[in-house]
Protein backbone atom coordinates (compact mmCIF):
# COMPACT_ATOMS: atom_id res chain seq x y z
CA UNK A 1 0.00 0.00 0.00
CA UNK A 2 1.04 3.79 -0.85
CA UNK A 3 0.08 6.72 0.60
CA UNK A 4 0.04 9.68 -2.12
CA UNK A 5 0.08 13.21 -0.71
CA UNK A 6 1.43 16.76 -0.91
CA UNK A 7 3.52 17.92 1.79
CA UNK A 8 4.35 21.23 2.49
CA UNK A 9 8.25 20.54 2.52
CA UNK A 10 9.00 17.64 0.41
CA UNK A 11 6.69 18.55 -2.56
CA UNK A 12 4.75 15.43 -3.73
CA UNK A 13 5.46 11.85 -1.60
CA UNK A 14 4.44 8.83 -2.45
CA UNK A 15 5.14 6.26 0.67
CA UNK A 16 4.99 2.95 0.63
CA UNK A 17 4.04 0.63 3.45
CA UNK A 18 6.33 -0.92 3.76
CA UNK A 19 9.72 -2.05 1.63
CA UNK A 20 7.75 -5.24 0.35
CA UNK A 21 5.83 -2.72 -1.89
CA UNK A 22 8.59 -1.23 -3.59
CA UNK A 23 9.23 -3.86 -6.74
CA UNK A 24 11.25 -3.00 -9.30
CA UNK A 25 8.39 -2.12 -11.33
CA UNK A 26 6.70 0.40 -8.82
CA UNK A 27 10.07 1.76 -8.24
CA UNK A 28 10.39 2.27 -11.86
CA UNK A 29 7.75 4.20 -12.45
CA UNK A 30 8.10 6.62 -9.50
CA UNK A 31 11.48 7.39 -10.87
CA UNK A 32 10.12 7.48 -14.33
CA UNK A 33 7.75 10.48 -12.90
CA UNK A 34 10.43 12.55 -11.35
CA UNK A 35 10.66 10.85 -7.83
CA UNK A 36 13.71 10.20 -5.54
CA UNK A 37 14.18 8.38 -2.30
CA UNK A 38 14.21 9.91 0.35
CA UNK A 39 16.14 8.08 3.25
CA UNK A 40 14.70 10.17 5.76
CA UNK A 41 11.34 10.14 5.55
CA UNK A 42 11.75 6.16 3.88
CA UNK A 43 9.52 7.83 0.84
CA UNK A 44 9.61 8.90 -2.86
CA UNK A 45 9.41 12.43 -3.30
CA UNK A 46 9.36 14.92 -5.93
CA UNK A 47 9.43 18.91 -5.38
CA UNK A 48 7.76 19.48 -8.58
CA UNK A 49 3.67 19.88 -9.22
CA UNK A 50 2.42 18.48 -5.65
CA UNK A 51 -0.98 19.63 -7.15
CA UNK A 52 -4.51 17.77 -7.04
CA UNK A 53 -3.85 16.31 -10.39
CA UNK A 54 -0.36 15.15 -9.79
CA UNK A 55 -1.52 13.11 -6.59
CA UNK A 56 -4.26 11.62 -8.80
CA UNK A 57 -1.54 10.96 -11.69
CA UNK A 58 0.42 9.37 -9.45
CA UNK A 59 -2.08 7.34 -8.00
CA UNK A 60 -3.15 6.05 -10.12
CA UNK A 61 0.14 5.05 -11.92
CA UNK A 62 0.91 3.09 -9.24
CA UNK A 63 -2.82 1.34 -9.06
CA UNK A 64 -2.27 0.55 -12.70
CA UNK A 65 0.57 -1.52 -11.18
CA UNK A 66 -1.54 -3.43 -8.67
CA UNK A 67 -1.21 -1.36 -5.95
CA UNK A 68 -3.51 0.20 -2.96
CA UNK A 69 -3.15 3.14 -2.68
CA UNK A 70 -4.57 6.15 -0.17
CA UNK A 71 -4.73 9.85 -1.20
CA UNK A 72 -5.33 12.95 0.28
CA UNK A 73 -5.67 16.42 -0.77
CA UNK A 74 -6.82 20.03 -0.01
CA UNK A 75 -8.56 21.72 -2.87
CA UNK A 76 -7.67 24.64 -3.72
CA UNK A 77 -9.91 27.70 -2.83
CA UNK A 78 -12.62 28.14 -5.73
CA UNK A 79 -12.72 24.92 -6.96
Amino acid sequence: MFVVVPDPAHGLVAAPESEADLDPLTEQALTAQGFTWHSGIEAYTRTADSSPEAVDRTARTLRDLGCYVLTSWRPLPGR
